[in-house]
């Protein structure tokens, strides 16, 4: 793997320490950038600076300046440049998409009835420079192409045994009014080990027609053999499993569980019972993990009566993974990979706080999670083909059975 080098002279140090922060900033951001292009083009060139190889590909041929609009202010960047093949980086790729959502939000608020004087200093103050309406104009209808494409592309996941499904709620205006919309988001891991954002969507809310639409969406562009799901314990992802993946076991997250668990549970015996249920959740075994769980009903019950029948209810939901090998468990025992990309999306809307129209959330919501796709393609593998296929043959069958017993239950609730 190409190193990246960044290199300070004394002067330059002194100069950004008693300058200017954002300035500081700047400069600091302009030199990382700059050196990661320069070890892209390494990498590219197959060679370093000066280097006599057998391995070189082309050969350098000076750089030339690019200006990149970021939340920061304006950076002026050096992109190298190739004497035969054209230089490729992911520099401006990965900013400009999650910039340029941002503007395009922004500027609708313009629409919606926000002073264009106090939307104009938002956006020069994130992004350093201001913007024509034709601008804006062309740079949303791009950036929507590219987050409709991904969004419908089709799937080809005929094997992709487990996936991942949350939402999260976002406030925007409609028929004059403040509402919430629910932001609908899938992860899978496919038979591979490869984890992907396969799926995401606006809705009105959470209930069983849009989980329906959702999961059924997913089928049709080609995720199939899906034979287990980790969600939270909301009703209307348990009938859309149902009704979409039937023979698919789910398995409750246990980092939800545990807190619906101790919202039951007085203060005083918070710390004891979680440390209770994180030794049943680390159970070796299922037999393991069902004797701790009547210890802790014996020994809890007489005061936290609540919180035992939540964990009595629903512990063998939250123990489908026990069928899983042990190293497979503690990723697939919560849906904390999606928790994750929900954080950065209440953390990009932070900035908006009350988004225009329900598209505004689509636009910049899809560009967080296209971004967080491309880290999770470059991400080490969750865990060969080759281990998924040694162990399919007894697992399916042993999740096909859990999931025919959960469906009755929630048939007889």
């Amino acid at each position: 793997m190409t190193q990246v080098n960044i290199t300070l002279s004394h002067e330059e140090v002194l100069q950004v320490l008693s300058g200017d922060r954002d300035d500081a900033f700047k400069f600091l951001i302009e030199r990382i950038l700059n050196a990661v292009m320069l070890a892209e083009s390494e990498q590219q060139l197959g060679a370093s600076m000066h280097e006599r190889t057998q391995e070189r590909l082309d050969y350098r041929n000076g750089t030339r300046e690019r200006i990149l609009h970021t939340r920061i202010g304006s950076l002026t960047l050096e992109v190298p440049r190739h004497r035969s093949q054209p230089f490729h980086t992911m520099v401006f790729e990965n900013y400009q998409r999650s910039e340029a959502s941002l503007i395009a939000t922004m500027v609708q608020m313009v629409i919606a009835g926000v002073s264009t004087r106090k939307v104009s200093k938002v956006v020069e103050t994130l992004c350093g420079t201001s913007f024509s309406k034709s601008t804006v104009s062309t740079l949303c209808k791009q950036l929507d192409d590219e987050i409709t494409a991904f969004k419908n592309r089709p799937l080809n996941m005929n094997d992709a045994p487990f996936l991942m499904v949350d939402a999260t709620y976002f406030k925007a205006r409609e028929d004059h009014k403040i509402v919430s919309k629910a932001f609908l988001v899938a992860l899978a891991i496919s038979s591979d080990g490869c984890r992907e954002i396969v799926g995401f969507d606006v809705f009105d809310t959470e209930d069983n027609y849009s989980w329906q639409e959702f999961f059924k969406d997913l089928k049709r562009r080609g995720l199939t053999g899906v034979h287990m799901v980790v969600s939270d314990a909301h009703k209307s992802i348990l009938h859309a499993i149902a009704k979409t993946y039937p023979d698919a076991a789910w398995q409750r997250c246990q980092v939800h569980y545990m807190r619906n668990i101790l919202n039951e549970t007085p203060t005083r015996f918070k710390e004891g019972l979680k440390t209770e249920l994180r030794n049943m959740f680390n159970a070796s075994s299922i037999e393991d993990a069902r004797a701790i769980r009547d210890d802790i009903i014996r020994d809890y019950e007489p005061v936290v009566a609540k919180a035992i029948r939540v964990l009595d209810e629903g512990f063998e939901d939250a123990m489908t993974v026990m069928q899983l090998p042990g190293f497979m468990r503690m990723n697939l025992r919560s849906s904390n990979w999606i928790e994750r990309l929900n954080r950065e999306f209440k953390r990009r809307s932070d900035v908006i706080q009350i988004f225009p129209n329900a598209a505004s959330i689509l636009r910049l919501m899809g560009a967080v999670a296209i971004e967080y796709n491309d880290q999770l393609s470059m991400k080490k593998r969750f865990f060969a083909e080759k281990t998924f296929n040694q162990i399919k043959i007894k697992l399916i069958p042993k999740l096909k059975e859990i999931a025919s017993t959960q469906q009755a239950l929630l048939d007889a609730a």
